[in-house]
Parts: C-alpha cells; structure tokens; sequence
C-alpha cells in the first residue's frame, strides 16, 4: 500500500469516527429541555421551556407541553411572548387531588404555543409561572410535542430510566429538592402568584412609614415650632414698645 493510500484511508476513518460520534451527540443536545432544571418543594417556580429547532430544512411552527395530573399545579400562569399564541387548557383530573390549598379536581394539564417560528440554527424559551409544587416527590415529567412547518410531529415523552441514563427522547423532568432551612419553598428564581401574597408581606406592607412621609411630618413640626416663637417674640416686643410710650407720656 502506498503511502498516499494509507494518508486517504486514515482520513476517511477519521471523518467517519467524528461523524458517527456527532451523530450520537445530536440528540443529546437539541432535546426540548426546562430551565432551570430544579426548584424547591413547596414553592412557586419560574422556568422556561427550552425548544431548539434539528432540522435544517423546517421551523418549529408549534409546541405543546403536558401537565403532570397525579401532582397538579394549583397556580400556573404564562408569560406572553411576541409572534405566538398561546392556550392554556384546563381538564377534569381523573382523580382528585388533595393540597394545602384544598381538593383539586380540576388543572391545567396542557399549554399550547402556536402561530411562531423556530427557524433552523434557532431555539425559543416559553416560560411559565407555576406552584405550589409538590412535596411528595422528588421530580416532575413535563412530555413536549414538537410540529415543525413540515409535518413532521416529534414526542419528547420518554420517562427518566431507572439507571441515570437518558432516553432516546427524553421528556422535560423538573426535579424537586427540599425547601432549605428556614426558608418556605420561595427561591431566588421562585415566583409567588400575585393573587396570594403571604401574611408577613401584608404586615409589612401595613407597618411600614414611608421616609418621604416622615421627612414632611419633621419639616412641619419645626416649622411650627419657629413660627410660635416668632410670634411670641413678636408680641413681646409690642408690650415693650407700648409701655415704653406711656412712660415717655407720664415724663412730659
């Protein structure tokens, strides 16, 4: 064999080995994905459904993400995002739920994003407020539809594998750890609905003087104080000046 044979079989080997191991990476990366991917049991949570468009012949023109129905979310809440339509769909659960917040038998179990474009090269995040989240488990399974402008419909449904490996087409998993010490579930990345504030809030808000008001009550308050004494001086120096003329009229 040649040396210049042996330099084109390499080469073709190596491309060959860098293709296939991009091929198995791909799909790694371009799964629809939550951010972040963890939050606080109890709390309130904002995340943000991260969808990439793979195809480099179509745009992602439609998304759906489906609820958990065995934890339901009492709060859930979209944020609007320019070029897309959103519909929040709200079903009987099969089962009631019982919560803090009382028995749920209905949520919402489905948002729809649709009417936009993920171009190819391009990725879109939908985010979402939602809550109370469970405490009695440790992860929440969010399965994504993707439709792209051509037809073509992708499931992003498979459940976590026992194993700590990941599936060929892995579902969005929320995982939930346990409020910290001290704390009530609320992150920094938390958002509690504005429908509900806590009670320390309200107080807070009820006991709290604002400075500026303080400031103008201190302002009138010497204000007062040195117009009484310039009236006092004042008079004072009329009863002086009044018995200073009656003295000069007794002299004369």
């Amino acid at each position: 064999m040649s040396l210049s044979s042996a330099c084109r079989r390499a080469v073709a080997v190596t491309a060959g080995v860098t293709a296939l191991t991009l091929g198995l990476a791909l799909p790694a990366l371009a799964h629809v994905t939550i951010n972040p991917g963890s939050a606080e049991q109890g709390g309130f949570s904002k995340v943000a459904f991260r969808v990439p468009n793979e195809r480099d012949d179509a745009s992602t023109t439609k998304v759906e993400v489906a609820f958990p129905t065995d934890h339901p979310l009492p709060f859930v809440s979209v944020k609007p995002l320019p070029g897309w339509e959103v519909k929040v769909t709200e079903s009987k659960l099969p089962k009631p739920v019982t919560t803090e917040y009382g028995e749920i038998t209905e949520a919402v179990t489905k948002i729809t994003w649709s009417g936009g474009k993920i171009g190819p090269g391009q990725f879109q995040e939908f985010e979402v407020s939602m809550g109370a989240l469970p405490k009695d488990t440790d992860h929440l399974v969010f399965p994504a539809t993707q439709t792209y402008s051509g037809g073509e419909v992708v499931k992003w449904d498979d459940e976590p594998k026992a194993d700590g490996s990941e599936p060929e087409r892995p579902a969005p998993v929320l995982k939930l750890t346990p409020a910290s010490a001290g704390g009530d579930g609320h992150g920094a990345a938390s958002a509690t609905p504005a429908a509900a504030p806590s009670a320390a809030a309200t107080l807070t808000a009820s006991t709290v003087v604002p400075v500026a008001a303080a400031g103008a009550d201190s302002s009138d308050g010497t204000a007062r104080l040195l117009g009484g004494a310039g009236l006092l001086a004042g008079l004072a120096g009329l009863v002086v000046g009044v018995l200073g003329l009656r003295r000069g009229n007794r002299v004369s």
